[in-house]
């Protein structure tokens, strides 16, 4: 079936919801839509908006703010979708085009992969005077929501710009290496920690602080969140189609890099980067990990067949990551050690990918020289940990939780 038919068939199939069915009760944690929705969403009234959001943008009884917004008469003008669409249908990589959302009839314009231009051009076309951005991001420098983020700042000069926030999934810790700004790509625009530890809110106000964005920003903030609060009570919608569950943002900042490798990072499976391998590899990979004590988690042996992507069809070797305690479990030096590792035990299967996107996911190719020197997985880790400092001074002013 098309993937427009499949919408229309989906829109066709549940009823729009109404003003009533918003959550009247106010939720100890609440996110700013939340907080917007509440209030009718008055704070929007009389404006021309454009909404930025995907599948993500949901209340807490899962009904999603554009239709929420044209349920108390509020309709935005248009929507803006990122990677994957504003529904959400597209895999890695994809996008949904411009079309007529079937549910509401509200236009859709595709900014996935759009510069600052052809946005600005989108805004224009659209006739707004407001941007409202609600996106849920995994905390990760190479997840691309935040990168859209800026762009669409970039673009919203002389607009009023408003981000709704929401809680870090993965908790306001940063970690790992900064971006060489020679190394800039959609995947990592700015130079930013490859674990950035922040809300969109906040990240939204470093760009605007620390890059020279000439926005008209408003920030909404998340009510009742802590940084090391990782359970928040919400529901979780999977933010793109290999992020089915928490556990899976948990170790995608680290287990992403495998995307640099010829190893299969377990898109295709039904737990995307936690599970990883190739044909080739055996049971000694888990023994090897689980041998070096890592905290906050354990590597079980495992052998799966994706269904697409990398070894298609194929049965491949490998392990499956279990998160066992969130609040220690280092997922960057973890995903080190097991680069560090497979390469050590499966010389003849283990390789970079030939264009080197390792650099570009990692920000520099100091990540792959290191390991292509055997250098230990500590002494990896070690060669980071003084700009990471530096960001973590320069992210201070900008942080809004405790």
């Amino acid at each position: 079936m098309r993937r427009r038919s499949f919408l229309a068939a989906g829109a066709l199939s549940v009823p729009l919801v109404t003003a009533s069915s918003t959550v009247n009760a106010t939720p100890r944690l609440a996110t700013a839509s939340e907080q917007l929705a509440q209030d009718g969403w008055r704070k929007l009234r009389g404006r021309k908006t454009g909404v930025l959001t995907n599948p993500t943008g949901i209340l807490t009884d899962q009904t999603h703010i554009v239709d929420s917004m044209v349920a108390h008469g509020v309709r935005p003008t248009a929507v803006f979708g990122p990677e994957h669409g504003f529904r959400g249908t597209a895999q890695a990589g994809g996008s949904e085009g411009d079309y007529a959302d079937p549910r509401t009839g509200i236009p859709v314009y595709d900014t996935y992969g759009a510069d600052a231009a052809k946005i600005r051009a989108m805004f224009v076309k659209a006739g707004i005077d407001t941007v409202v951005f609600d996106i849920a991001d995994v905390g990760a420098r190479f997840y691309t929501y935040i990168w859209t983020l800026y762009t669409a700042m970039d673009a919203a000069a002389g607009l009023d710009f408003i981000v709704l926030d929401r809680p870090n999934p993965i908790g306001g810790d940063a970690a790992g290496p900064q971006l060489d700004p020679a190394y800039a790509t959609f995947v990592g625009l700015k130079p930013i920690v490859q674990q950035h530890g922040m809300t969109v809110g906040e990240l939204a106000r470093l760009f605007q602080g620390e890059f020279g964005l000439a926005t008209r920003l408003e920030v909404v903030d998340v009510r009742g969140w802590r940084r090391d609060q990782l359970d928040t009570g919400l529901p979780w919608v999977p933010p793109s189609p290999n992020m089915p569950t928490q556990d899976t943002a948990f170790v995608y900042p680290g287990t992403c890099l495998f995307e640099g490798t010829v190893l299969s990072e377990g898109r295709g499976t039904t737990r995307p980067f936690e599970t990883v391998g190739a044909p080739g590899v055996d049971w000694r990979w888990a023994e090897a990990l689980n041998g070096l004590g890592l905290p906050g988690v354990r590597f079980r042996e495992t052998y799966f067949s994706p269904t697409f992507n990398k070894f298609q069809g194929k049965t491949c070797g490998g392990v499956t990551l279990h998160v066992t305690d969130a609040g220690r479990f280092d997922a960057i030096g973890a995903a080190v050690a097991m680069l560090v590792t497979a390469r050590s035990l499966y010389p003849d299967v283990f390789a970079w990918r030939p264009d080197n996107w390792i650099d570009k996911l990692s920000g520099s190719d100091r990540l792959r020289t290191m390991i292509d020197a055997g250098t230990s997985p500590g002494e990896v880790a070690g060669a980071w940990q003084e700009e990471l400092q530096q960001f973590r001074r320069t992210r201070q002013p900008y942080l809004r939780y405790r």
